[in-house]
Parts: C-alpha cells; structure tokens; sequence
C-alpha cells in the first residue's frame, strides 16, 4: 500500500513540473500543444556568421517542434557553391529539424566574375545542394514533401510541405524584393513560371489541409505581401506588384477553409514584432532580423500566437 501512495505521489509530481515547464514556455499544456521557431536573416553582410551561429544556438536550447531558416546568406555574401555548401553544414548540425526557406539574397543578385547576372544559374544550384531529399536538415529530421515530386513542376523543389499536430506548414519561393519581377520585356520568364509554381503548390496545400481536417495552415516565404506595402513593392515601372498573384490566391483560399492561415515572413525593417496581424482568418507574421518562436495552441480561438502576446492576455487577466 504504501508504494502504491509513493507511486501516485510521483506521478502527481511529474505531472505537475509538466505543467509547469509548458507553462514556462509560453502556452498551456493540452494534447497537441507545440512550438516552432523562424530564423530571418540571422547574418551579417561580411563573412563573419557569428549572429547566425548564436541564433542557431538560441533555437538548439529551445523545445520546438522544428526552425525554419528564412534564407542562408546576405546579398553581399558570395555566392559560390563553397559558401552554399558550408551553410549548408551549418544548418544540418541543428538540434531541431530546420528546413530553409529561400529567400531573395540567396540568388536574386548573384553574379559571374564578369559582371553578368546568374540568378537561374544559383537558384538552380541552390535547389540541387538544398533541397534534394525527403527530409529537414538538422539532427531531428522532419519527411517532407517536395513539389519537385510531381512531374510538371521538377525544378521547384525549394516549395516544401510537412505536418505537425494538425497543422500543415509549407514553404513557397516569393523572394524579396517584388518576387524577382523584372520591368524590361522578355525578362520575365523565371518569374512567370514560378507564379504558376506557386499556385499549384498552394493549391495543394489548401487541399491537402482539407482533405485532412487540419486546424491551420502556416505559410513561409520571404518577400512582406502585406497589403500595406503593396505600393512600395512595384517594379521600378511602378505598374506592376509582383507579389499580386499570390495575394489573390491566397484570399481565395483562405476564404474557403475552415481553420486559421498563418504568413510568416521576412521584412524590411528591423523592429521587434509582438504580434501577429489579423483579418478574418488570415493573420500576417513579419520576423525581423534574428529569431522567432511561435506557440500554437488548440481548441482556443486564436491557435498561433508569440509569447509576447500569451504574456499580455495573462496580464490583462489578472
């Protein structure tokens, strides 16, 4: 008899410092309940990578459920396949699983010793050492599903999906700045090609969440869609957003699903974000320079909140 008391007193024990450290992270402690970080352009513009290294380290400490990179290097980097290449090994030696999510530094600027733009050459370059294989870098692997998996769109394997907990999470090509949308004529084929890419890959995530029951969709990509910056993001002609036909899709799909869309992206600022913005079922993530950790909850209203905001409503509360 009296073990069995002893048992039941550990077990009342472990379940509370359970609580307790769920707690400690930001959100309740319910079946389900997880964390995922979001790197945005932890890099300086040199070749020193210290920020890089420590924010990757920052994320190693934490419970998440996985890290998304948003891009591997700055514009001002090189970008040689030894570079790629040591990011690359960088980023697999992760505790988590990371999966990158390209962004416009990475190729959109890249040149030939002559001067001469190579920003296909790199993409392609960057989706043979990058995204060859069906899982996440990093020492916890996550399987992945790539676009590059259906016939018609083999080059795009960059646009990733996976799951976690009901929750479908994809990564969509849309780099800063404009999406790559070139004003000269008979520039824009990359571009063009890509958009219907885009589509068809979100197109598949929508319904894949459906078919799936899922309770939300997060969506990362680098260039900011949001609304209020749409006028900022013209091509130099200023008629043209490159980012328009995402938008669009995007509201459509949105307004047919049943559960909460998440964008989560790059900005161009550098000020801290304490929330997520939302309208109707959309909300809208910028993730400055460094890292951020994103809760998501269910069975309550909001399922992705930041610990800023977790912190607020418990204030609020008292």
């Amino acid at each position: 008899m009296k073990r069995f008391f002893l048992c039941r007193t550990v077990l009342l024990f472990a379940h509370m410092f359970a609580l307790l450290f769920a707690a400690s992270l930001g959100f309740a402690a319910s079946s389900g309940d997880f964390s995922f970080g979001v790197i945005a352009h932890a890099f300086k513009d040199g070749a020193d990578e210290t920020t890089l290294r420590e924010t990757i380290a920052s994320t190693d400490a934490e419970n998440l459920a996985f890290v998304v990179a948003n891009g591997i290097k700055s514009s001002k980097e090189t970008c040689g396949d030894t570079l790629y290449l040591h990011r690359k090994d960088l980023f697999a030696k992760a505790k988590n699983g990371l999966i990158v999510s390209l962004a416009g530094s990475d190729w959109i600027g890249c040149t030939s010793e002559d001067g001469q733009p190579v920003a296909l050459e790199r993409l392609n370059r960057l989706r043979e050492i990058f995204f060859s294989d069906e899982y996440s870098l990093g020492e916890s692997k996550l399987p992945i599903s790539r676009q590059s998996s259906i016939s018609k769109f083999r080059s795009y394997g960059e646009n990733a999906r996976w799951e976690v907990n009901g929750v479908v999470f994809a990564t969509i090509n849309l780099p800063a700045e404009n999406n790559h949308y070139l004003a000269a004529a008979g520039r824009n084929s990359e571009f063009e090609d890509r958009v219907i890419a885009n589509r068809n890959w979100l197109q598949r995530t929508f319904r894949t969440a459906s078919s799936r029951k899922a309770i939300g969709v997060v969506l990362f990509f680098d260039g900011d869609v949001s609304p209020a910056r749409a006028k900022e993001q013209k091509g130099t002609d200023g008629r043209r957003d490159g980012f328009a036909e995402f938008r669009k899709e995007v509201r459509t799909l949105a307004s047919g699903y049943h559960g909460q869309v998440l964008l989560v992206h790059g900005t161009a600022g550098t000020d801290s974000v304490d929330r997520i913005r939302w309208n109707a079922n959309v909300g809208d993530l910028p993730v400055p320079r460094g890292w951020k950790r994103i809760n998501v909850a269910r069975g309550t209203a909001t399922i992705f909140t930041l610990p800023e905001e977790h912190s607020r409503s418990n204030r609020r509360a008292r």
